[in-house]
């Protein structure tokens, strides 16, 4: 059997942090099984269905690389489908006509509830001998009235339901659009989908769906419900916990292969490892070792796991990486203003100190323009009458320094340092302020050598008056 997996996200919003994890979890129980991941867009919710919902599924799914082996597909391309199933289970007499208004089924379930009474549809069409001529009905499933559905559920066990609970659900409006536990059994169904993973807020309509898949005599695939994702209050994530999007992730400067590792572990564990490459993942990933208590969102660790994919990042990357947080800040106006090579330089030198992309971006502002912006207390600590003597007689020095690199250029600090009785900080920390605005830089040895000669010179020139 070849494992088929599929990931079916409505498209009424952005792409949630919680489908995220679930689409990670089918894609690395695809891989690992060598398998086949569907991506299927659920959009016959029209009312609440855009494009671009579907488009921002979409390209979070592709900033992240969970590539999909079939799809998209689009629910609202098969609604011939759909009726034709609807028709044959008609002709099976395992669904009927119902003829109830929303208004009537409105007043029925305010009784039932004032009864005290599950508000379920009282099944008065199902043996309706004269229906009305005059409304057009909509279709529903003869749900048995007996027995059990048994669900083994891969993550929470065996789980029972008795269909004396359920109702009669309905399956295609009476304006022809199927709902949404008809087209989900249909589509699985054609799709030879062998396992259902998704999150457990989808377990209570399992056994409809089950009874659905019997009555069309389709087999039933493995279920598999993840445990929800919480807030650190314990609440369900939203958007009083943080940003939920996954994109809003990518512009505040994180980065794919962070939010995939923290993802993971949101549930999923592996020993005590805390950090995995994809092809790690898809090596050890099962759903044996999924957890069955909620997990909560920690942002705090999500921003150490990016500060670490951001330390041990390929430069050059990381450089093409930065680009739009460079232009969205102001910091270059274009593409076309930055030399990839140099930024990588400098992005080496700063990636250690930096937790984010747009954090940075800004660090990097003083490597790639010359309109440095000075620290007022910084300037009247260090950019005093005495140490600007000492600067523009290091200029001086640095002018004739040959080769131009960090060996050479630490030479130099140390003579004036050794001359003068100073210690290295007295010269460093004031250049520090001269050519970068401000008092935390990466070594500053380092920092010169990558902005090169002729701006340092003119640099320090600048900030002491020259």
């Amino acid at each position: 059997m070849t494992v088929r997996v599929r990931f079916a996200p409505s498209p009424t919003g952005y792409l949630h942090i919680g489908g995220v994890r679930t689409a990670l979890f089918n894609y690395l129980f695809a891989r690992h099984n060598k398998g086949r991941f569907i991506l299927r867009i659920e959009d016959t919710d029209r009312s609440r269905s855009t494009e671009e919902s579907i488009n921002a599924i979409i390209e979070g799914m592709k900033w992240l690389g969970l590539d999909w082996d079939e799809g998209p597909f689009r629910q609202t391309d098969r609604l011939n489908i759909y009726k034709e199933y609807a028709e044959k289970l008609l002709s099976d007499e395992k669904a009927y006509y119902c003829y109830c208004t929303p208004e009537e089924l409105e007043q029925r379930r305010k009784e039932a509830l004032a009864k005290g009474a599950v508000p379920k549809y009282d099944g008065r069409c199902r043996e309706l001998k004269n229906p009305p001529k005059d409304i057009k009905p909509a279709i529903r499933f003869k749900t048995p009235k007996e027995g059990q559905i048994i669900v083994d559920d891969l993550i929470k066990g065996k789980v029972v339901f008795d269909n004396i609970q359920l109702d009669d659900l309905i399956i295609m409006r009476s304006d022809g659009i199927p709902t949404y536990n008809f087209t989900v059994v249909v589509d699985d169904a054609e799709m030879k989908i062998t396992h259902v993973i998704r999150g457990d807020d989808h377990l209570n309509n399992t056994p409809r769906q089950i009874n659905i898949y019997n009555a069309l005599g389709y087999p039933i695939p493995k279920f598999g419900h993840l445990p929800m994702i919480l807030g650190s209050d314990k609440t369900r994530l939203s958007k009083r916990h943080g940003a939920t999007s996954v994109m809003a992730y990518k512009e505040m400067g994180y980065l794919p292969e962070a939010m995939i590792n923290y993802l993971v572990r949101l549930g999923w564990s592996y020993k005590d490892q805390e950090i995995f490459s994809l092809e790690e993942l898809i090596e050890k990933f099962s759903l044996e070792s999924v957890g069955k208590a909620a997990a909560v969102f920690n942002p705090e660790k999500l921003l150490w796991l990016n500060s670490h994919y951001i330390n041990v990042g390929d430069p050059s990357r990381l450089a093409m990486l930065l680009m739009p947080f460079l232009i969205n800040e102001g910091i270059v106006k274009s593409e076309a203003d930055v030399d990839i090579t140099y930024l990588a330089k400098a992005v080496t030198s700063l990636k250690e100190r930096n937790r984010t992309l747009v954090e940075l971006a800004n660090s990097a502002r003083y490597f790639l323009t010359d309109d440095i912006k000075w620290d007022e207390k910084a300037v009247q600590k260090f950019l005093t009458p005495e140490n600007k003597l000492i600067l523009k007689e290091l200029i001086e020095r640095l002018k004739k320094v040959e080769p131009f690199n960090h060996t050479e250029i630490e030479k130099s600090f140390n003579e004036l340092k050794d001359e003068k009785g100073l210690k290295l900080g007295q010269i460093a920390q004031p250049v520090r302020v001269a050519i970068t605005g401000c008092t935390v830089s990466p070594g500053i040895f380092e920092v010169i050598e990558i902005i090169g000669k002729e701006r340092i010179v003119k640099r320090v020139e600048k900030a002491i008056g020259i």
